[in-house]
């Protein structure tokens, strides 16, 4: 890549997106397109939704958020809905500042960090294009400038809404650079940017004994008073604080229920009547967006101080929890290690879903609902059908506990965990069982953890064990199996027979005399009890099969095994159940024969090219796996 090439590409394109005119230049550019005039709620709602929108069985998934936020869709469509969209169609909510309130490492933070970025994108697009008057330390907008006698006509013939007044410093700029006439007032293409200053602030609380208030709202420049000679006069001010210049964008208030009581007041009318006060100054109007964000505890402290309820009634509290979908803990992991430098270690398959599966038990709450324990539920939460449950079943227990999620053990302390191991050891790779004797001994150390909750923890853990046990031995017996995709096929397909000739009150003819047989109950039971089909249920489920063979068929689409998930779970179990003698003997004998090193040899190739080890940790996978059949 030749990096110079692409920064002066960047340049060029800066250059080609800037336009500067005069204000009646920018009133002929609304009449082709208003949405330069659009809120910065709206410009926030829009650019999500450009990136598009995804929706199945009700739910919809914003694309936006699908490379950094996993496991959060509940969470994340009510943001959209509750909050982005009825802000962006300026309902009541618009005036209320956006509390995201979660646990630590739940992904507040990187939410709003997406929001700045994508904002910051967005204003160099079309669609988001930005304009204000040339000047203004607060990046004005420009149909500030309509007088207010004149703007329902304006806002009738353009199709937009005016809302707001010019700035102090503005309002002086009119009078004496351009002598009230409108007209000629400068007006430019901004682009928004955090490192720049233009349409995206952030306030992070310090020492309440040292902060100013001008963090927010501005200063007067003592400089300039003896100059101007009066510190109400806009030129001996500063409109550089955090409210003044995320105008037209986005501010973050990091930690914001740490902050004094006086800088909260600040916000009591800039979300309601969407004006500020500053210096000695009329109020400051501004148009954006406040986002904060808070731990629960916080939360709960900051509601119970009566205080607090002006501000509190001005606040819509957005829910954060931990993701409880194993998959997506998975990549919230591999963004993590991804993000390190320790991208050159090889982690065996199954050693994040391992730890995945311990952190999800860690926050799921005891369902009341009968015969369904956690691994279950989080079988159920991960998208796996569960033998005597439905997708109402799901969706019960997805509203059985409203504080689901807010505790439990967070990403952060199992990334550390892995690093430590990783480190400690300064190995090339690291597999589940390394990474579960990590988090065994992280619980000692960890501060918050009480004795009862190291217990159940510890529990946790031996779970998670069981569960990579199983899928360890799976792998193995995966890898064992010689041409499985067509071993898988033939079973399958004898099995379809079976039970097409069982439904049919049929018979089967052999392939080899031609003689009528009767369908081989024995066959079709052995492959049926992998998955728990009772002999009552056997019926329902054959049937279910044809009816699902019969959709693909009217729809010329072709039925294998892996077209019905229970069913190549079911025949996959039955080859493996035929092959644990062959896989116990061949992994566990010291000293293998010369077509028994074959075997061997053949498996650890297969487990590198098709699974993803490496060699060393093929060969422990096969050990392990060795001992576990040998119990």
């Amino acid at each position: 890549m030749d990096i110079f090439k692409r920064i002066a590409e960047y340049k060029s394109e800066g250059e080609r997106l800037a336009w500067s005119g005069t204000f009646k230049d920018y009133i002929e550019l609304l009449r082709n397109d208003p949405s330069p005039a659009m809120t910065a709620h709206s410009r926030v709602y829009e650019m999500i939704k450009s990136h598009g929108i995804k929706e199945k069985n009700g739910q919809k998934t914003y694309k936006f958020f699908e490379q950094e936020i996993f496991g959060l869709d509940r969470a994340v469509e009510k943001l959209m809905e509750e909050y982005f969209h009825s802000a962006a169609r300026r309902l009541d909510v618009r005036k209320r500042i956006l509390l995201l309130m979660g646990p630590v490492s739940g992904g507040k933070s990187t939410i709003v960090t997406m929001l700045k970025k994508g904002l910051e994108r967005f204003s160099r697009t079309e669609k988001g294009a930005v304009y204000a008057i040339k000047g203004c330390p607060m990046h004005e907008d420009p149909l500030h400038l309509i007088p207010h006698e004149l703007r329902p006509d304006l806002e009738k013939e353009l199709g937009v809404r005016i809302e707001g007044n010019l700035c102090p410093s503005c309002q002086m700029r009119l009078k004496t650079e351009f002598e009230d006439d409108i007209e000629n007032v400068q007006v430019e293409r901004v682009f928004l940017s955090e490192d720049n200053r233009v349409g995206i602030g952030t306030f992070s609380p310090s020492d309440p004994k040292s902060q100013d208030i001008a963090d927010l709202t501005g200063s007067i420049d003592f400089s300039t008073i003896t100059e101007f000679g009066s510190e109400s006069d806009p030129r001996a001010y500063r409109f550089d604080g955090e409210l003044n210049k995320a105008n037209r964008g986005l501010m973050e208030f990091q930690e914001m229920l740490k902050c004094d009581e006086k800088f909260l007041w600040n916000l009591l009318s800039l979300t309601q009547e969407g004006q500020f006060k500053a210096g000695r100054f009329a109020l400051i109007s501004a148009d954006e967006l406040i986002v904060a964000h808070t731990n629960e505890s916080e939360y709960k402290a900051f509601i119970s101080n009566k205080k607090n309820e002006a501000l509190q009634s001005r606040m819509i509290v957005m829910p954060i929890p931990y993701n409880l979908r194993v998959t997506d803990e998975e990549k919230i992991y591999a963004k993590l290690i991804a993000q390190s430098d320790l991208r050159h270690v090889h982690i065996a398959p199954h050693a994040l879903r391992t730890a995945a599966i311990f952190s999800i038990l860690t926050r799921l709450k005891e369902s009341k609902k009968q015969g369904m324990d956690l691994v279950k539920k989080m079988r159920m939460y991960d998208g796996e059908e569960v033998e005597g449950y439905k997708d109402a079943d799901l969706k019960e227990m997805q509203h059985e506990f409203l504080e689901e999620g807010m505790s439990g053990i967070d990403p952060r302390y199992v990334i550390n965990r892995i690093s430590s191991a990783l480190i400690k050891g300064e190995m090339d790779h690291i597999n589940a069982l390394d990474v579960l004797r990590a988090l065994k001994d992280g619980l000692d150390q960890h501060p918050s953890i009480t004795k009862e909750e190291r217990e159940r923890y510890l529990n946790f853990i031996s779970v998670a064990r069981k569960e990579y046990d199983q899928l360890a031995k799976n792998e193995v017996q995966k890898a064992f199996v010689y041409s499985f995709e067509e071993s898988a096929r033939t079973l399958f397909e004898n099995y379809l027979d079976n039970i097409e000739a069982y439904c049919n009150w049929s018979k089967i003819k052999d392939p080899l005399t031609g003689e009528a047989l009767d369908p081989d109950e024995r066959l079709m039971r052995s492959i049926e009890e992998q998955i728990g089909i009772s002999e009552n249920a056997k019926k329902a489920f054959r049937e279910e099969i044809l009816i699902r063979i019969s959709s693909y068929s009217r729809k010329s689409r072709k039925f294998d095994y892996t077209s019905h998930e229970r069913l190549r779970e079911a025949v996959e179990k039955k080859l493996f159940a035929d092959l644990k003698d062959i896989v116990k003997i061949t992994t566990s004998t010291k000293t293998p024969d010369e077509n028994q090193l074959k075997r061997m040899n053949e498996v650890t190739k297969r487990l590198v090219e098709e699974h993803g080890y490496t060699t060393a940790s093929a060969n422990e996978l096969l050990r392990y796996v060795g001992s576990l059949l040998n119990r």
